[in-house]
């Protein structure tokens, strides 16, 4: 069953343990910028290519707008500023210079990571290292020089498994401060006759995003307490050698942190050590809806990032296709 860490938080000796026992640096060579994607190749991808039986497609993104769920309480990020360049009002009035053409125009700014989103391997740093032992001062001003996101555009394709966790307890959501185990993901995998493979894309549902939305109100989705993968399962995701860990929060682990002596421990070891793509702010509730009229958890996934060159992040909309 999932736990509460209220009590008896962990050393940073015991996550330093964890990171270098769980350390995948030089695996795949001292040049290597796309950590356990490795683990996808054809033989992976034409096998999650069988997956698609009924031609039903779910996309697992959240929608870009100025309602989305950034409050503020992380860095610098806000909700996407959408900004129109030409519209149609511009064109009835005779207010465009074009030819004759009547157009529209628009723009975005927002952060790469303000929504659903994938972080690069150089986002998070342990110590003075990124992944694959780099020096966290090759992402200055100009960009990330090595782990940009752009380096893993073609390579967020394969077997994708849903692990509904708030499902499977018989709950609608999990609660915040609430952690997911190992062997909780163990025991929902088995009792939705799913089986976690090396080279697959793991989401995991608690619920949280829908809990949100039900009640029109994010509070602190984006930067507060929160259900999520405990600590422990960052061995979980070592030993399996999954692709990619993907959740329906926006930080994946569970908040409050289940220590006191650094923030977002299990981040410090699953992204710079074990060089593992992470997927956030996934919407999950149509996907999940459909594995359990059909009991099907698995699934062709589709999810490439924007190519943005030197980037740490990006949005995305990702896609379960079944």
């Amino acid at each position: 069953m999932t736990k509460r860490f209220d009590e008896n938080k962990f050393k940073m000796s015991h996550l330093r343990d964890v990171a270098e026992k769980c350390s995948n640096w030089g695996r795949w060579g001292p040049d290597d910028e796309m950590g356990t994607l490795n683990f996808v190749g054809p033989d992976e991808i034409i096998a999650a290519s069988e997956l698609v039986k009924r031609g039903r497609v779910f996309s697992l993104g959240l929608n870009f707008d100025r309602n989305g769920p950034q409050k503020g309480l992380w860095g610098n990020r806000h909700n996407p500023i959408h900004t129109m360049l030409a519209t149609g009002t511009d064109a009835v009035a005779g207010n465009q210079d074009a030819g004759g053409l009547r157009y529209a125009d628009d723009a975005v700014s927002m952060p790469l990571q303000c929504g659903t989103q994938w972080d690069a391997l150089g986002h998070i740093f342990y110590d003075d290292k990124m992944w694959n032992g780099y020096d966290a001062r090759l992402v200055d001003t100009n960009g990330a020089q090595k782990n940009g996101i752009e380096k893993v555009k073609d390579r967020m394709v394969g077997r994708g498994v849903l692990l509904d966790v708030a499902r499977h307890l018989g709950r609608s959501s999990l609660d915040d401060g609430e952690a997911i185990t190992s062997a909780d993901l163990d025991a929902v995998a088995k009792a939705q006759g799913v089986e976690v493979r090396r080279g697959d894309f793991v989401i995991v549902r608690t619920g949280h995003m829908e809990r949100c939305l039900e009640g029109s109100e994010w509070g602190g989705y984006a930067g507060g307490s929160a259900p999520g993968l405990a600590f422990e399962t960052a061995e979980w995701i070592h030993k399996k050698e999954i692709a990619a860990i993907c959740t329906d929060t926006w930080g994946c682990e569970v908040r409050p942190n289940e220590t006191d002596e650094c923030t977002q421990p299990w981040h410090w070891v699953v992204i710079p050590k074990i060089g593992i793509s992470m997927g956030e702010i996934f919407f999950l509730q149509d996907l999940a809806t459909d594995c359990a009229t059909d009991g099907v958890y698995e699934f062709m996934f589709v999810a490439p990032p924007l190519p943005i060159t030197r980037a740490v992040g990006s949005p995305i909309n990702p896609m379960a296709i079944k």
